[in-house]
């Protein structure tokens, strides 16, 4: 019997196949790391910090460097975010700003993103904005205005082509 919970699942699980088929036949990618991604934001004019860059011992998600995770990873504080409307927040958090995960292909990225998504639907407080070009995902704060958090998506295009 399927529950609504694995309908979700099987059609994200659906989408992300779909994506590496269409990834394999190329598109936008890059050549930086996660941190080097976010360097490129803030030369786009973007007023965030890279605060964290993550190894495999840091990564609280566990996934960089692992099967389908990510090969690197970085957070960033963004100015236009009050921290002190954020509760229980670390360096590295997303609700601060946000975070660069870089895959192998885009594939995994736009896998990634929607799972993000699909979890926030049923977890609101973990809701962010994802943006992904290439191999680049950039998950920004849902803290921030629409209007703000759509400069990473614009910021993103320039740099992963």
């Amino acid at each position: 019997m399927l529950t609504p919970l694995t309908c979700r699942l099987s059609t994200v699980l659906t989408a992300g196949a779909l994506t590496l088929v269409l990834a394999a036949c190329g598109g936008p990618t890059t050549n930086l790391d996660a941190a080097g991604v976010v360097k490129a934001l803030i030369e786009q004019g973007l007023p965030i910090t890279l605060t964290v860059t993550y190894t495999a011992d840091t990564d609280p998600s566990k996934l960089l460097g692992r099967p389908n995770g990510y090969v690197s990873k970085a957070s960033f504080t963004d100015q236009r975010v009050d921290p002190s409307k954020v509760t229980a927040a670390e360096e590295g958090d997303v609700d601060l700003g946000g975070i660069v995960e870089v895959f192998k292909d885009a594939g995994q990225a736009e896998q990634r993103a929607a799972y993000n998504q699909e979890v926030s639907k049923t977890l609101p407080m973990l809701l962010e904005y994802d943006y992904v070009a290439g191999p680049v995902l950039v998950r920004v704060s849902r803290k921030l205005p629409s209007q703000h958090a759509k400069t990473f998506e614009t910021a993103l295009g320039k740099i992963v082509k």
